[in-house]
């Protein structure tokens, strides 16, 4: 139980925080819209996200799967708000779309990174399909027009936990498309094996039936005795 990264006064006040997945950085966001990256193992800050003058960086999480090295941030600009997408390999921005209408009070990332969860100000939230950047399911009022403060994704099945101070802990099946499990797709490779298997028994059995391999066409009409002309009789080879 080290400290790792001790810096006073880093920001007026914190609004959100998030490790990236290999432990290797930090993101912390202030009330004040500013956005900094900190090295653990060097426990010093790295790079402050670039912004507007008149944009706030608010909620931040990194991508979950190990494949895609993305921070994600919602970021308010006046009355509209956007959630944008980072490349942590140079911090620079690769995109940002409009996914709710509405501020933002808490963000989630699923641990297969699949899917985004937002909560709103008004106990509204969403799922949004990271390969797609697209709504797939939308919740209204589940904390009955309070804000969600918290918000995460059930690492079994697809489900989210949201939470608020009024109304406690609420869970929500989410309505989208359901994965694979591992013994469907066992269950399809064995099905590929068996339909493999009885190609390969039909070609077989109707096969010649010497070499079992498919007879030409110049075969099929010759008789039996032709395809088995006895070999020439050689010459008489005695001496005189």
């Amino acid at each position: 139980m080290n400290v790792l990264l001790d810096e006073p006064k880093a920001h007026e006040s914190f609004r959100d925080m998030d490790i990236s997945l290999d432990s290797e950085f930090l993101v912390s966001t202030s009330t004040d819209g500013s956005a900094r990256i900190w090295k653990i193992d060097e426990g010093a800050p790295l790079v402050n996200l670039t912004r507007s003058s008149d944009e706030k960086i608010e909620c931040c999480r990194f991508s979950r799967d190990g494949m895609k090295p993305f921070l994600f941030c919602t970021v308010a600009k006046g009355s509209k708000v956007v959630t944008v997408v980072w490349d942590i390999s140079d911090w620079k921005r690769i995109g940002y779309k409009r996914l709710l209408g509405k501020p933002i009070s808490t963000l989630s990332v699923s641990m297969d990174g699949k899917y985004l969860a937002l909560g709103t100000h008004d106990g509204d939230f969403c799922a949004v399909d990271v390969k797609k950047m697209e709504v797939s399911h939308w919740s209204k009022k589940v904390h009955l027009g309070f804000p969600i403060s918290s918000i995460e994704f059930c690492p079994t099945e697809r489900a989210v936990i949201s939470t608020s101070h009024q109304w406690g802990a609420e869970l929500t099946k989410l309505n989208v498309p359901a994965d694979w499990k591992e013994w469907q797709l066992w269950l399809v490779l064995l099905a590929l094996f068996l339909v493999s298997a009885i190609l390969f028994y039909v070609v077989y059995e109707r096969s010649d039936s010497f070499w079992k391999l498919p007879m030409w066409h110049h075969q099929l009409g010759k008789p039996w005795s032709v395809l088995k002309e006895s070999p020439p009789v050689p010459e008489d080879q005695t001496p005189w």
